[in-house]
């Protein structure tokens, strides 16, 4: 038997999408945003030619873009565990506010 229980997250309980920046000091004074799932956002890098940006989703990078489409894709499923002592409400209240 399994010592954590296994949790299903699915879209209708956590329709957000977490919008952050691949680095902490870049773009400056920007700390990501949170919103909801259903939306897309489009970046259009103004001079690609002199500034180069990168791109990461899910762990793969793509560099040198000069536009980025980003979206939740719901056909993805997974299957998170838990502590059963640590829920994923609290954990995520902890990470935004401690």
């Amino acid at each position: 038997m399994d010592q954590y229980p296994d949790i299903e997250v699915d879209g209708s309980d956590t329709d957000a999408l977490a919008l952050t920046p691949i680095s902490p000091f870049r773009p400056r004074r920007w700390n990501g945003a949170i919103l909801p799932g259903s939306v897309e956002v489009r970046f259009e890098v103004l001079d690609h030619y002199k500034r180069s940006v990168s791109a990461t989703a899910d762990a793969h990078e793509v560099r040198n873009v000069v536009s980025v489409d980003v979206f939740q894709d719901d056909s993805i499923a997974l299957k998170l565990m838990f502590d059963p002592d640590h829920s994923l409400e609290e954990r995520i209240l902890n990470e935004q506010f401690l």
